[in-house]
This record gives structure tokens, C-alpha cells and sequence, in this order.
């Protein structure tokens, strides 16, 4: 799968959650319980111990699945997630060195950043998506609604502190997609193999972007029809 398919298929789904857990077997679980609930994407932070040999088992067997490297900090780590499989890179913080290494290796990369000018900035390394993080200690939706606002132009990523509560929030504000982790996968739920939790977590999450989505589709048509 290209870059481009890549972050079509991120666009079409809407989530991606994100996996940050103390285990590899706990990360796997975690990684088909999401994929199998409906959301075929996820992220493996590397703080997962073995982190890099999981995505290249996930790669290798669950090619329907997205599997992104995330928490990447330099670019000699971004080269070994490349290397294992990965089909897009991204971290808490923007670093431009990263950006550039995914855009020539043609992998899809996902910097964080948080102020406009952070924002900018990663766009303008060719970055896909920006990941505005942590967006719910900012402002939460008003604060993305502000920023599609200032900068219409780039797609952007809510993550941090996205919750059942406000998920459909950061949608309508205008973010392409949103960032989860344990809200949609929970701690206890891994631990306990709560499987069929996950997927009814999983559809209710999806639920909320399909809902958000068609809102925005109603009010542009009424737009329209009223001009």
C-alpha cells in the first residue's frame, strides 16, 4: 500500500487508535481486538517493549490491517519502523529531519504539533496529516474549529483527550480524524482479554464519525440550497 492509498484509507476510517501498553502480547491483542471490532488501523507506539518486531509480525500477517509506528523520535528509529513494515510514522512533537527522511522513503508521516506555528511548520516538511496533540488541554473541538479556521489547508488529527463524550465534537470542528488510545482500548480490557468490549467500543467510536460526517454533509447541502 503507497503513501497515497495509505492516508486515504486513514481519511476513510477516521480513528486512529493508538496502542501504548507494557507487553508485545498485550500490544497484539490489543492491535486485532481494535482491527477485528471494525477500525483496521492502528498504532504501535515504541514504547511497546519489542515494538518494531510486532509491526513487522502485524505487517506480515494482517495485510488489511494499517500499522503505524508511533512515539518516533529520530530518524534512525523511523528508518528501522520502514524497514519492519510500517505504513506510517508519527510522534508526539515535530521533528523536520523525520519528515523528510518518510517523504523520500514515500511512507505517510503524522508529526505532532500543537501552536499554528508548529502546525505550519510540519506541513510545510511534507507531512500528510498533522496530529494536534494534546488537543483537549487546549481548547479541546473550539480549539481545532479555530485552527481549520486560520489554516483550512491542512488536514489535521485530534488526538489527546478524545472521548466518547467529544469525539463527534472534533469531527464537526474539522479534524480529518482522531487520535485514541485508552478510551477506545482500555487498560483493563487488555488485561482481562475483553475482546468483544474492544469491538463494541470500536463500532460506537465509528458510530460517532459516521454521525459528525453526515451532519456536516446536511449542513453543506443547506448551504448550497440557500445561496
Amino acid at each position: 500500500m503507497n503513501r497515497g492509498e495509505v492516508c486515504s484509507r486513514i481519511r476513510e476510517i477516521g480513528i486512529i487508535p493508538a496502542i501504548r501498553v507494557s507487553s508485545t502480547d498485550e500490544a497484539h491483542f490489543a492491535a486485532t481486538a481494535v482491527a477485528y471490532g471494525g477500525i483496521p488501523i492502528v498504532e504501535i507506539t515504541l514504547t511497546v517493549p519489542g515494538a518494531i518486531k510486532l509491526i513487522s509480525h502485524l505487517v506480515q500477517h494482517h495485510p488489511k490491517m494499517l500499522v503505524g509506528a508511533g512515539t518516533v523520535m529520530d530518524t534512525q528509529t523511523a528508518r528501522q519502523c520502514v524497514e519492519a513494515g510500517a505504513h506510517f510514522l508519527t510522534a508526539p512533537g515535530f521533528d523536520p529531519a523525520i519528515s523528510q527522511f518518510a517523504a523520500k522513503a514515500n511512507v505517510a508521516v503524522l508529526p505532532g504539533a500543537l501552536t499554528p506555528t508548529e502546525i505550519a511548520e510540519a506541513w510545510r516538511t511534507s507531512c500528510d496529516l498533522v496530529k494536534v496533540f494534546p488537543c483537549a488541554h487546549v481548547g479541546g473541538d473550539k480549539y481545532i474549529r479555530s485552527i481549520k479556521a486560520a489554516l483550512p489547508q491542512i488536514p489535521l488529527i485530534a488526538a489527546g483527550g478524545v472521548n466518547q463524550q467529544n469525539a463527534a465534537a472534533f469531527i464537526l470542528a474539522g479534524a480529518e480524524a482522531i487520535g485514541i488510545g485508552t478510551q477506545l482500548i482500555p487498560t483493563e480490557s487488555i488485561e482481562r482479554r475483553q475482546a468483544e468490549r474492544i469491538h463494541e467500543l470500536a463500532q460506537r467510536f465509528l458510530g460517532f464519525v459516521k454521525d459528525a460526517r453526515h451532519r456536516l454533509e446536511v449542513h453543506k447541502e443547506g448551504a448550497v440550497t440557500h445561496k
